[in-house]
């Protein structure tokens, strides 16, 4: 039987993956250990195991950014909600850092909730820019990726509308033919965007999938569903729904924070073998919600550090205000609480941080990998009721289930808003701005994200 070049390929590239899912498996040092520390152990791990721990260093060292932004000393820092979650630091760092050129977008852009997402056309980058960012040749996502989403368009939409016809609009959130159209274009854009960004910025990271690239990804079998989680984006609502999807709970509006985050209902697809996992991440419809990062940022600083929190307050309170404020009180030091927006700023920008990075706060193409993991639907927090409704139908979600909008978390603090968010970064200075919308560029560019300062270049 002759075997062609391109089923080789195939075959080895399979047998890499298999062997990557198999290492971390077993536990070994590669994962027990952090990423600075990797080599104290060089006498135990095996070839393959030396190779990853020297392509992960070389990774970590090209993130830097212009302004030395570079997060390669980071550590996971374990969430008081997602401590079950999280494992030691291993997710890989894009190997192309975030950075900045002028009048990439409409100069003195605002963001506003009607312009939060720009135009697709705006998004051309220069043969320069191109010549400077691509180190490889572009390496595309499978293309079944529109064809499987218009496909479950057609197949489902008839259903879902005539289900939706038979109770009131304002049990269904009911979606009219012309505006599903739309949504499916709208949908599909962000896709084409996406593609174009990664071969643009990320065509020359490793296309192997490993357990810590889908740690935040969860599983719904029966509906065959992958939500990637987003903290700060819709994300206790989707758990609440997810829960609800899969039979395990029948009210959701009974579903309080704690349990939905600490409940164990839900698993992980790291938690799945590989072959199981692979399976799920190609016929699964994969779905992640994000968010203006700005914005999500400010509302991660307000939950964690604004209210009573003794696990943020101790992890990263103490050490914030340790490094951070000059004559601190002993009471501060000793109980971290009072860390001023401006101070956890100057956290997020610190090469060396005292203290690691965390889910709620971490880029979400960090907490997603949608370079290496193709997603058939990637929703906005900003039109959350609308796309969620639109994706539950589109699954063939029961018609009367919608994705809930109340928050028993704080429920007296305000929703934070770009009003809110240009009031927090009035506390920093133009240059920290400037450098926390940096931080986040990679975010701004592959969702579509429009500059929320005037002054940002």
């Amino acid at each position: 039987m002759n075997i062609t070049g391109e089923q080789c390929r195939e075959h080895t590239q399979e047998q890499e993956e298999i062997i990557a899912w198999q290492l971390e498996a077993r536990g070994d040092a590669l994962e027990r250990v952090m990423l600075g520390r990797l080599y104290e152990y060089s006498d135990t791990l095996s070839l393959e195991e030396r190779l990853d721990a020297q392509a992960m260093k070389m990774r970590t060292t090209l993130r830097q950014s212009r302004e030395t932004l570079s997060t390669q000393d980071r550590e996971k820092g374990k969430s008081d909600n997602y401590q079950d979650f999280q494992t030691a630091e291993g997710i890989l760092s894009s190997t192309i850092p975030p950075m900045q050129f002028p009048h990439f977008e409409k100069s003195g852009q605002v963001a506003t909730p009607e312009s939060l997402e720009q135009d697709t056309a705006l998004n051309r980058v220069s043969k320069r820019q191109r010549k400077l960012l691509k180190t490889t040749p572009p390496i595309y996502h499978n293309t079944n990726v529109v064809t499987s989403f218009s496909s479950s368009f057609t197949s489902s939409s008839s259903t879902a509308l005539s289900s939706a016809s038979v109770l009131s609009s304002s049990a269904t959130g009911f979606i009219s033919p012309e505006r599903w159209k739309k949504l499916v274009n709208i949908v599909e854009a962000r896709q084409r965007l996406m593609k174009e960004m990664c071969a643009t910025y990320k065509s020359s990271i490793s296309r192997t999938v490993t357990r810590l690239h889908v740690q935040n990804i969860f599983v719904e079998d029966k509906h065959k569903l992958l939500y990637c989680q987003v903290p700060k984006a819709g994300c206790s609502n989707w758990k609440r729904t997810l829960i609800v999807l899969a039979g395990k709970a029948s009210d959701i509006q009974n579903l309080k924070h704690d349990t939905v985050h600490n409940g164990n209902h839900l698993k992980t697809l790291n938690h799945f073998d590989q072959k199981e996992a692979t399976h799920r991440l190609k016929t699964y419809t994969k779905v992640m919600f994000v968010r203006e990062p700005l914005e999500r940022l400010v509302s991660a600083y307000r939950d964690k550090f604004e209210n009573p929190n003794d696990y943020y307050h101790s992890m990263f309170g103490k050490p914030i205000i340790s490094k951070y404020r000059a004559n601190a009180s002993e009471e501060a030091l000793k109980t971290g609480n009072g860390v001023t927006f401006q101070e956890f700023a100057h956290y997020l920008l610190d090469v060396h941080r005292p203290v690691g990075m965390d889910i709620h706060w971490e880029q979400a193409n960090q907490l997603c990998h949608p370079c290496l993991i193709d997603y058939d639907f990637i929703g906005k927090f900003e039109n959350m009721e609308e796309e969620s409704n639109f994706l539950l139908r589109l699954i063939g979600a029961p018609p009367n289930l919608r994705l809930p909008s109340f928050k028993d978390r704080n429920p007296a603090d305000k929703k934070t808003s770009l009003s809110i968010t240009h009031k927090y970064f009035s506390q920093v200075s133009k240059l920290e701005r400037q450098r926390v919308y940096d931080f986040y560029y990679m975010d701004y560019l592959m969702f579509n994200y429009s500059k929320p300062f005037k002054d940002l270049y």
